[in-house]
């Protein structure tokens, strides 16, 4: 048995934010010298700092992202392949410190509910936080939800600047609850301060109006019509106009692993990084799919969801094959059926390229595959640390072009 299994709790939480306070020190305090923005929710983090970060720029300043796709200074940006969406302490106040030497005014950064019990947000402060939307995820390790839910509420009452809230969220008046010196809301459902009118959706774009003003996008998803409009309260909250947040959301590109369309015709393929449950739903419901490819994750993560993953995949797709995504330590044959135990008829390729090679030899014209788990990530991980290097959008076309060869 490890060590760690019998060391108390407290111990944990000391030694996590001495580490905070050190990693602070060392770089001199940048998160009090520069304006920060945080997001947190379980769904639509990455996508909503890179609409923030394009709304900002448009205002006319200099930004810096952490997000769990990148990080990024102004046009400088470095893939991150940490496996980590919200870096630890001496990472994040190390990025901090390069953004105030750059001298960016504003740095985004997604900030995870395992980054607060690990205190990582401590001595940064933070001038807005913003809540995207909260589901059942990370059950396992924060003991239940309603601790998942009581640790991103620690962050909300840490910032005391502004709060940016989802109105449409069932756990929006939790959130609610928490101080600030100004609250703004959006919603595409109820009235807000920011309210989307007029929505417009299908597989190409997305179309909505804003007190009279129209915004076109190709974020596909009225969910990404929610993630718009955090990005627009943020805009108005620092003096940016309509108009500007306009002029930057048509800057906005397709986020890479985020609903990216990799193939058009004869049939569409899609990649998507959705691992839980509420996001695979919703990204199902959006684009139909004929044919799925969908792990789950291991090293002891959620293990609940890996049934339910099946069994949603099974309500929307006529073929479901399960394969391999990030096993860690745990055994992937084992994940792949438990995953695949409420799929009927499932597929089951225990390599993710050959599962990919699968999908697209059963594709007919017309047809729509959707592969998720991975979407922009670098690498699978297996057991030991041994990382194996993965671009799913490469492999995909490499597959296609051998099925088009007939290789």
């Amino acid at each position: 048995m490890r060590l760690k299994k019998y060391i108390p709790k407290f111990v944990f939480k000391i030694y996590h934010y001495l580490l905070a306070f050190l990693g602070a020190l060392i770089y001199g305090f940048p998160g009090k010298k520069i304006k920060v923005i945080g997001i947190t929710g379980t769904n639509g983090k990455s996508t909503t700092a890179n609409i923030c970060f394009k709304i900002l720029e448009e205002g006319g300043y200099k930004v810096a992202v952490i997000s769990s796709i990148s990080f990024k200074i102004g046009n400088k940006e470095k893939v991150n392949d940490l496996k980590m969406t919200m870096p630890g302490r001496f990472k994040i106040q190390q990025f901090l410190r390069e953004a105030v030497k750059e001298k960016c005014d504003y740095i985004i950064i997604e900030v995870t509910s395992e980054g607060i019990e690990q205190f990582r947000h401590k001595f940064i402060d933070f001038d807005v936080a913003i809540f995207t939307n909260l589901s059942k995820e990370h059950i396992e390790s924060h003991g239940g939800f309603d601790n998942y839910k009581n640790a991103k509420g620690k962050f909300f009452d840490a910032v005391k600047g502004i709060h940016i809230l989802n109105k449409d969220d069932p756990h929006f008046d939790y959130f609610n609850s928490f101080s600030a010196n100004k609250k703004l809301t959006y919603s595409i459902l109820n009235n807000a301060d920011i309210s989307a009118k007029n929505i417009l959706t299908n597989q190409d774009f997305s179309e909505f109006e804003v007190d009279g003003v129209s915004f076109k996008t190709n974020l596909l998803g009225e969910f990404n019509i929610c993630n718009l409009l955090a990005g627009i309260a943020l805009g108005l909250s620092q003096g940016i106009s309509l108009e500007k947040c306009k002029d930057g959301i048509k800057k906005v590109e397709g986020i890479p692993g985020r609903m990216q369309k990799i193939i058009e015709k004869p049939f569409s393929v899609f990649i998507d990084y959705a691992f839980t449950p509420n996001a695979l739903e919703k990204v199902y419901k959006y684009l139909n799919p004929t044919i799925v490819v969908l792990g789950s994750c291991g090293g002891g993560r959620d293990k609940w969801k890996r049934p339910v993953l099946g069994e949603i995949a099974s309500k929307h797709a006529k073929y479901v094959i399960i394969t391999n995504e990030d096993p860690y330590d745990e055994d992937p044959q084992k994940i792949i059926d438990e995953v695949a135990s409420k799929v009927k008829n499932p597929i089951k390729i225990f390599d993710r390229r050959e599962a990919i090679n699968k999908a697209l030899l059963l594709a007919k014209e017309g047809d729509i595959i959707v592969v998720t788990g991975k979407g922009s990530e670098t690498c699978i991980m297996w057991k030991n640390g041994r990382r194996e290097d993965w671009n799913e959008k490469q492999i995909i076309l490499e597959e296609f072009e051998k099925i088009k060869k007939g290789i």
